[in-house]
Formats: structure tokens, C-alpha cells, sequence
């Protein structure tokens, strides 16, 4: 059975077009930045033979919006856990996509996830891994109510791998084998790394409890 989604993707609530103007009051590149990148190389590439149609390059651009709505709420959503920021999770978001279609015209989710993770590696210690927290009793979720301002303020009180590991799992609902394939770590690692952000992010908000009540 796949997990429950413990915070639900915020990016759906946050805009329906990041081509569009945001509340911020500043324009976002969004899709038009990353489509163009691949176009550009489309067009610099075939240029010398034939001169790409608008049929054809209507065609391309298609494609490539159909890849980014597929997976950009997935990828806001996953940068502005990591990150707390919208605005450093939007440029997280454009920065993904284009290096996603330098690599591949159409790239499949993976090939997304894998452009995400370079980016984030760029921002946090991925690779830095902390002492496992020891296990008290009630150390777990389990069926706790948490209010989710509670617990987005506690999941960016994990270490960077250990809130990257319990995003793709606890939230996103990826297999082990997945994450262990984007990470380039075992199922072994990822099972252990999951399981110390679940203690760790329990504990953390027990201490927020003990906070508000004194």
C-alpha cells in the first residue's frame, strides 16, 4: 500500500500558470524560458537543412508544455518543501526544466527527478548524513494530529537528505527502489534514512508541543 500523503502538494494552490505574473508582483520565465531552450537547439541544430515550419514548431512547443504540466506541480512542490521559499522554489522550478531539456527533447519523469536532484545537490548537503536520533517511546507519527503548519515548519527542521528521503516517500508516495535509483544510494540506505527523518521529524514536534504549552 502506497503511503498517505502527509502534505499535500502546495503548488496546485499557489498558481495555475507560472508563464503568468505571480502575486509577488515579479514575472516568472516558467515554461517559456524552458521551451525555449529546447527550441533553440531544435532550430540551431536543422537549421543548415530545412527551416523548421511553424507546423512542425508549434508541434515541438506542444510537447514540451505537455512534459512540463505533467510534472511541475510534483517539482514545486518537492523545492518549496525543501527549500521554505516560493520564490527560491520558482527558480528551482525553471532551472530544473531547462537542464531537463538540454539533456533530452522530451524527457520522461525520472529524467526530471534526476534534474531536480542536481539542482538541489547545488543548495544543500545531500550527500552529508547525521546521527541516527535515538528511539523514545512515542517516537513515531503514527495516527497523531498534526496541524500541517506544525509539520511544514518541522519538516524543514531535517537534515537536507533525511527531508529529501521523507518528501519522496512520505509525501510524493516513491517506491524505495525509485528513490534509491535517483539518489544513486541503496534500498537499504533509503529505508534507514526515511525512518530516522520519521523519528526525528516526531520528536521535533513533540519539542514544538512542549513549547506552546509552557
Amino acid at each position: 500500500m502506497a503511503p498517505r500523503r502527509i502534505l499535500p502538494p502546495r503548488s496546485k494552490l499557489l498558481y495555475s500558470d507560472l508563464s503568468e505574473s505571480s502575486k509577488h508582483g515579479f514575472r516568472i520565465p516558467g515554461i517559456a524560458a524552458c521551451i525555449g531552450v529546447v527550441l533553440f537547439k531544435f532550430e540551431r541544430e536543422n537549421a543548415p537543412e530545412t527551416v523548421l515550419s511553424q507546423a512542425a514548431r508549434q508541434s515541438c512547443e506542444q510537447e514540451q508544455r505537455d512534459v512540463y504540466e505533467s510534472h511541475r506541480h510534483r517539482t514545486f512542490s518537492l523545492a518549496f518543501y525543501m527549500t521554505g521559499n516560493e520564490i527560491e522554489a520558482e527558480e528551482i522550478l525553471t532551472t530544473t526544466f531547462v537542464r531537463a531539456f538540454e539533456q533530452s527533447p522530451k524527457p520522461d519523469g525520472f529524467a526530471v527527478d534526476s534534474a531536480l536532484v542536481t539542482e538541489l545537490n547545488a543548495r544543500f548537503p545531500l550527500q552529508k548524513e547525521e546521527p541516527s536520533p535515538p528511539v523514545a517511546t512515542g517516537g513515531m507519527l503514527g495516527n497523531r494530529n498534526v496541524l500541517r503548519a506544525d509539520l511544514e515548519v518541522a519538516v524543514r527542521g531535517l537534515p537536507a537528505n533525511e527531508r529529501l528521503v521523507f518528501l519522496l516517500r512520505d509525501v510524493e508516495g516513491y517506491q524505495p527502489a525509485a528513490i534509491a535509483r535517483l539518489l544513486d544510494i541503496t534500498e537499504a540506505k533509503v529505508q534507514r534514512t526515511c525512518f530516522a527523518a520519521r523519528i526525528r521529524l516526531a520528536q521535533i514536534l513533540a519539542q514544538q508541543t512542549r513549547t506552546e504549552a509552557a
